[in-house]
């Protein structure tokens, strides 16, 4: 369940604004807020079932949406590599001798981590 949640975690910050306003605020309540499908069917004013089917609707179109866009998958191979070169550009400041090229790869080391945080 943990690793799914963090999945549709992801798919949603990517793909949430796709899905309709039902399934947003569904999803925002069940996997978001960790409101029990009955809290959310009591809350909305529907069936447990109707909710459950809506939670299991909105997941399967956010992994529609991956598997044809791909966002999320590209955001991790960019991220593993902004850290390999993070990780590679610290090996080279440590082992710099010239202050100014460590300077320099300094630099560079917090342009790319600055990436991850847009």
């Amino acid at each position: 369940m943990v690793k799914n949640m963090g999945e549709i975690s992801m798919l949603y910050d990517f793909y949430g604004e796709l899905l309709t306003k039902r399934q947003k605020d569904v999803l925002e309540y069940y996997y978001g807020d960790d409101y029990t499908l009955g809290e959310i069917a009591e809350m909305a004013g529907i069936s447990r079932q109707a909710v459950y089917d809506t939670v299991r609707k909105a997941e399967k179109s956010l992994r529609s949406y991956e598997s044809r866009l791909g966002l999320v998958e590209r955001f991790r191979r960019t991220k593993d590599q902004t850290d390999r070169i993070s990780a590679m550009l610290d090996e080279m400041i440590s082992s710099a001798d010239d202050d100014v090229l460590a300077a320099k790869l300094t630099d560079v080391r917090d342009i790319i981590e600055g990436l991850d945080e847009e």
